[in-house]
């Protein structure tokens, strides 16, 4: 019974021992270990002010850069189409051609009038010729008078005659109907046969311009007032030109900058937007009058930081929540304002200071005032992070540093 308890109490001195043994090992990293479980490593850039240009995206439509509806000028009946719908045609080409019989027998009319005021214009001057030289050797002044009221009668139906003829012959010319303009004719909405009267409300076909072609852009009023007031205060450098890329209604960018036309002097009291209209070169008539697009405008560029996209998310009061590390070595939100974007980086303009640490790795379920360990990184193009000492060490000898914009 004695041995058995000193076994007993030897056991247990054992067992003491070995939980003691553990609990050290469970306590106190050896020296130069990892972090401990307070610190976080986190991937970190620094920002810098930089230039940036900015981008306003407007919605807009199409609008034919010259367009005309084709309608007589006079009556007549449509005997011959003299083009093929969907073609090019320059202004001057023949159209239509109306039956012209009665215009050509106007011609002929006036023709004839006009040759017998000139036949009888001599006669007349030489009367008033002799009664002038004979004016009180058997002509008396009222014979003279008399002789002069019939040589202007005689001019001014000369005259007559000429305007007369002129006009016939312009309605004549009217018979064969022109494109007005340079462009694509549309189908014809009349047939052979069909009597056309001059000024009708319905059009014989249309001609439109579509090389090159208008834009027209519209921005909210109290937009275009902010972007006066920061050009004012010197935050926004304005462009000497400007100038919008578009991208149509199937997601492609077209390939083509636009130029500033002009910009609507009044406020639409219905949406209250501004309209500005943009030329685009339009050489294979990809965009056709009347289409939606969407344009985006570069107004200006302005002194702003870059914050990658991958740093934060906005939250529902619309500003940007990041994480960057304080002097303290501690994780620090920060809600700021973003003002469009750039090459997948948020634009910021106020609430950094440069060479601040921005945590762009690692702010999952990071926490206000976590102790952070911040590694300095990259971010490559397809969006993942690279430390920089790695990168540098593995990077060929010839390459170039990557800039904060490729960034």
């Amino acid at each position: 019974m004695k041995n058995a308890k000193k076994y007993w109490f030897k056991q247990s001195l054992l067992v003491v021992a070995l939980i003691a043994s553990q609990g050290v090992k469970a306590e106190g990293p050896s020296a130069g270990g990892p972090p401990t479980a307070q610190s976080r490593s986190v991937g970190i850039i620094e920002v810098e002010q930089q230039n940036v240009p900015i981008f306003v995206e407007l919605p807009g439509r199409s609008v034919a850069y010259e367009q005309a509806t084709i309608r007589p000028r006079v009556e007549g009946v449509i005997i011959e189409k003299l083009y093929n719908p969907g073609t090019l045609v320059e202004k001057g080409t023949p159209l239509f051609q109306l039956d012209d019989s009665i215009y050509q027998a106007n011609v002929a009319t006036y023709a004839a009038s006009v040759a017998e005021a000139k036949a009888d214009l001599p006669v007349k001057q030489a009367a008033y010729d002799r009664a002038k030289k004979l004016e009180g050797s058997g002509y008396t002044s009222d014979d003279v008078d008399s002789a002069k009221s019939s040589l202007a009668s005689a001019k001014a139906t000369l005259q007559s005659a000429e305007a007369a003829l002129k006009y016939a012959r312009t309605q004549l010319s009217w018979t064969t109907i022109t494109a007005p303009i340079n462009g694509i004719v549309d189908v014809s909405d009349v047939s052979l046969g069909d009597l056309v009267t001059a000024g009708q409300s319905d059009h014989l076909t249309t001609v439109t311009t579509l090389d090159p072609i208008y834009v027209d852009m519209v921005a909210p009023v109290a937009e275009v007032l902010k972007m006066r007031r920061n050009i004012e205060k010197g935050l926004v450098q304005e462009d000497q030109k400007l100038s919008a890329t578009l991208q149509l209604s199937n997601g492609e960018t077209y390939q083509g900058t636009g130029m500033l036309v002009s910009s609507s002097p009044t406020v639409s009291t219905t949406t209250g937007v501004v309209t500005a209209r943009f030329q685009f070169d339009n050489p294979d008539h990809v965009i056709l009058p009347g289409m939606f697009i969407q344009g985006t405008l570069q107004p200006g560029t302005q002194q702003a930081y870059l914050v990658p996209q991958r740093a934060g998310t906005h939250g529902a009061d619309g500003k940007l929540s990041v994480f960057v590390v304080n002097a303290e070595g501690k994780a620090e939100t920060l809600n700021l304002e973003t003002f469009g974007s750039y090459n997948n980086n948020w634009i910021v303009t106020s609430g950094l200071t440069a060479q601040q640490q921005l945590i762009v790795d690692g702010q999952k379920n990071l926490v206000e005032g976590s102790d952070v360990d911040p590694v300095l990184v990259t971010i490559q193009q397809d969006g993942t992070t690279v430390d920089v000492d790695s990168a540098q060490s593995s990077a060929p000898a010839h390459s170039a540093p990557m800039t904060q914009l490729e960034q």
